[in-house]
């Protein structure tokens, strides 16, 4: 066994909570019975189980807030975070007071343990311009993984459809990166039934949707999308990477 200090996720929870194939195997028939349940019910069913060691990361995306909005009607106790890297677009940070003034739901920034003008200084320049996969893990991974620590498991905003990466996620399943339980409500949902939703219930989202951006992550590494290029394409553009790490 790791040392108490090394344990992660609900490993280091109050109670912990372990992958045995017992717990793994309930799991399993959770998602397989959710696979039929609608995103609210399937959220409700999470908070009934693990809150209230149950929490949502969030950058924003529209699916993200497609969540917030449900969670706001079921469960507006769920803490909900973001990972403030210093590199967010100013469009994203400005959810976070829309989702305040909308639902009165305060999201927690989780900063690394160096700002940009500190990181960048310390590494002679921009990471993320020669290793991408470094920038992310230092600046989004370690605090993530920090943040993880002592849930039982939380909410993932991540849909089939919207990357090969993606087309096998389960509605319920053991996040092994992060050691806790990774529950993924839109994982059958399309892209137009979430944008369905939103114009619907006037759901706030970012203004770069309008402007070639299916998908925003820190602006140094995002770009507008090509016509005909999948949700994910506009991401580190130039390298072979889709992923930030916290879904891969």
């Amino acid at each position: 066994m790791p040392e108490e200090d090394e344990l992660q996720g609900a490993l280091a929870a109050d109670p912990p909570l372990a992958p045995t194939e017992e717990f793994l195997a309930e799991l399993a028939d959770h998602s397989q019975r959710l696979e039929s349940a609608s995103p609210q019910e399937i959220l409700a069913w999470a908070v009934e189980r693990f809150a209230p060691k149950f929490s949502m990361a969030t950058a924003f995306g529209p699916e993200g807030m497609t969540i917030i909005h449900m969670l706001s009607e079921i469960a507006p106790e769920t803490p909900i975070f973001n990972l403030e890297t210093g590199y967010q677009f100013k469009e994203t940070l400005a959810l976070r007071e829309s989702v305040k003034e909308r639902y009165g739901i305060e999201v927690e920034f989780k900063y690394p343990a160096q700002t940009v003008q500190e990181y960048e200084a310390a590494n002679g320049g921009p990471v993320y311009k020669t290793e991408p996969n470094r920038c992310c893990f230092d600046r989004k991974l370690r605090v993530l993984k920090e943040a993880a620590r002592g849930l039982h498991a939380w909410a993932s905003a991540i849909r089939r459809d919207q990357s090969p990466d993606r087309a096998k996620a389960p509605i319920v399943g053991w996040d092994k990166k992060f050691q806790l339980v990774k529950i993924s409500p839109l994982a059958n949902w399309t892209k137009k039934e979430v944008w369905s939703l939103i114009s619907k219930h006037d759901i706030p989202y970012n203004p770069l949707h309008d402007q070639g951006y299916p998908s925003v992550g820190c602006w140094p590494c995002t770009r507008a999308n090509l016509l005909g290029e999948d949700e994910r394409a506009g991401r580190w553009s130039g390298f072979q990477k889709t992923e930030c790490g916290l879904h891969d």
